[in-house]
């Protein structure tokens, strides 16, 4: 109980932020639409939509991880974090109750992406439905990133490693841009050693319907998931109890 009233004030945090929901819902749709008119206007289709959403899909949960950060470091900042550790609350409350509303926020951002992708294009299909179930994990990880920034690091430290880096990390390193085959070499095997190509393309082979091409692309995306979230639990217990 005491988990679900913390969660409901995250979420009236996030959602008093203009800024935190035009980026967490509206921004990608916005890149998906932008992205889908220059497709149109050049002879290549370089930003297929079938192609092209669950990259969006993806990309759009990074600033999952900006905003758990955010409202964690803010929290530790104002000394409210503090004046918390005094009830009975547990790690375990805290953990669900900032993660559990950027879960949420996560599963609806993936169906606004599809949906609008089917009016601008894509095959109405059940397999979209198995591509937003697999944002899930993917959503962990960037949430587990957010909760270990923000329980580390001050806001101003804390935004900016998961503002501007972790965004442009995860949209270069992911191949929503370009084929990651076309760079090749380095740049390719750093790509493939970090989560988010591997989440773009499960997406990918799940909206196409080619179950199989899931894996092994899906074990990459849970280990990191399960990973991180266990991570930012046991860093935010010290921290819980150091304070």
């Amino acid at each position: 109980m005491r988990m679900l009233v913390f969660a409901d004030r995250t979420t009236k945090e996030i959602v008093r932020d203009p800024l935190s929901v035009f980026l967490g819902l509206v921004f990608p749709i916005v890149l998906l639409l932008l992205l889908s008119v220059i497709n149109r206007s050049i002879p290549v289709d370089l930003f297929n939509i079938a192609a092209l959403t669950p990259g969006i899909a993806v990309f759009g949960l990074s600033f999952m991880a900006l905003f758990t950060a955010q409202i964690l470091s803010k929290d530790r900042e104002s000394s409210f974090l503090t004046r918390l550790f005094t009830t009975p609350m547990t790690s375990k409350d805290y953990i669900i109750g900032y993660g559990l509303p950027l879960l949420v926020m996560s599963i609806l951002q993936g169906i606004v992406c599809y949906i609008v992708a089917v009016f601008i294009g894509l095959s109405i299909s059940v397999s979209i439905i198995a591509a937003i179930a697999l944002l899930i994990p993917t959503s962990l990880i960037f949430i587990g990133i957010g909760l270990l920034c923000g329980t580390l690091l001050s806001e101003k430290a804390a935004v900016g490693v998961c503002g501007a880096l972790l965004t442009n990390l995860s949209a270069w390193l992911s191949g929503v841009w370009f084929d990651l085959d076309l760079v090749g070499g380095l740049f390719k095997d750093i790509a493939y050693t970090l989560p988010f190509v591997h989440a773009v393309d499960m997406g990918k082979a799940a909206l196409a319907g080619e179950y199989g091409g899931i894996f092994p692309h899906i074990w990459w995306v849970l280990g990191y998931s399960i990973v991180l979230s266990v991570l930012a639990i046991i860093v935010f217990k010290k921290k819980m109890q150091a304070d």
